[in-house]
């Protein structure tokens, strides 16, 4: 079995919905909106799985809310925020990394757990960071 279909098995045994595939690529997009996983593209390359979720584009650019999310990395059990810039503009994300030769359902349920938790844990950071609202002291 390919490590696209073993990813693609182990997705659905976690009851995430597969939105696109891309069995050439080893692309697979999921969502779980119960769990904050929108549109999260798991891609399978040679023998790592790269599992990003975007969280919101970055509306004011300011080094204090980089910093906050390095602040943040510290905390998280799986996986880091990152950000990801294009000439317009730049994009938080939650990205992870795992070893396809022999990932199991709880490895990945356990990267996929983390980001849910990331985004409970930090959400009124990750709000301010975003724009939405203000932090309150």
């Amino acid at each position: 079995m390919s490590y696209f279909e073993n990813v693609k098995e182990l997705v659905l045994a976690l009851e995430y919905d597969i939105v696109h595939e891309e069995a050439e690529t080893g692309i697979l997009i999921i969502n779980k909106e119960s769990r904050g996983i929108c549109e999260m593209i798991l891609d399978c390359e040679d023998d790592i799985l790269i599992m990003e979720q975007i969280i919101f584009p970055v509306k004011e650019d300011k080094p204090e809310h980089y910093k906050k999310l390095l602040q943040l990395n510290r905390s998280l059990v799986h996986g880091a925020f990152v950000l990801s810039s294009s000439e317009d503009f730049n994009i938080i994300a939650f990205r992870d990394t795992l070893q396809l030769e022999n990932l199991d359902q709880n490895e990945l349920e356990a990267s996929l757990n983390a980001l849910t938790f990331a985004l409970v844990e930090n959400m009124d950071d990750l709000l301010t960071i975003s724009g939405q609202t203000e932090k309150t002291a």
